[in-house]
């Protein structure tokens, strides 16, 4: 086989020149030899003691869909009647009825009496639905930025410990009942003494509880017993 000689009539090998790509040049994303970034505006850290989170308000979406049907069919009503009447037709026979009912009826009268006591219940129904925040079932946790809200539903806190407190030697059975202020647990050992038993399950729980993250961390009720005697 022949090989390329140069023009001398020598062998000559060139070697191509390799452009290295600069730390510079690495880091120009665009195009004009400046690195570039991402607009990041970091999430406002909130100060020591604010990191407290009230409960989670709920939408009331049913009662605020009944009400707002009770109010939509008694307004129409009245509203066709008033409309009955302007249009020189008489006017419907509950309106009349009730009319006499409300001007001949005294104030002591059973039936006026129940109807009072059905509207303050109701009035105080909706009043309570609008100051109190609802949502029983989530636990809020520990706000660490001002933008961010986080919840814990009780059911998934309640499987928390009770995974944690199975992992605990001599435990054969764990019940547990949480509420938003309480966590009690019930839990059955078949082997070790109780109060080792007991004293593992406080350590054990205590750190579980702390892990959760709430903002109102919940009280420990821990029982441990032995488990009954089996039946037949």
């Amino acid at each position: 086989m022949s090989e390329p000689q140069g023009s001398d009539g020598s062998n000559s090998t060139q070697r191509l020149p390799v452009l290295e790509k600069t730390s510079d040049t690495a880091a120009d994303t665009t195009g004009q030899g400046q690195p570039s970034s991402a607009a990041y505006d970091p999430l406002p850290i909130l100060g020591a003691g604010e990191d407290r989170n009230g409960r989670f308000w709920s939408a009331r979406r049913v009662p605020a869909t009944v009400l707002a049907l009770l109010l939509l069919v008694g307004a129409g009503a009245f509203l066709y009647d008033i409309t009955a009447v302007r249009a020189d037709r008489p006017a419907m026979s509950w309106r009349k009825s009730l009319a006499r009912q409300l001007a001949e009826r005294p104030l002591d009268d059973t039936w006026v009496l129940v109807g009072a006591g059905v509207a303050v219940a109701l009035g105080a129904w909706l009043l309570i639905l609008a100051a109190t925040p609802g949502l029983r079932g989530v636990l809020p946790m520990r706000r660490t930025h001002v933008d961010v809200r986080a919840g814990l539903h009780r059911a998934a806190a309640a499987m928390v410990l009770r995974d944690r407190a199975v992992e605990v030697s001599g435990v054969q059975s764990v019940q547990v009942r949480m509420t938003r202020t309480r966590a009690d647990i019930r839990a059955v050992s078949h082997f070790r003494e109780l109060d080792d038993v007991r004293a593992d399950l406080d350590d054990v729980l205590a750190d579980a509880v702390r892990g959760l993250g709430l903002s109102r961390p919940p009280a420990l009720s821990v029982r441990v017993g032995r488990p009954g005697p089996k039946k037949g």
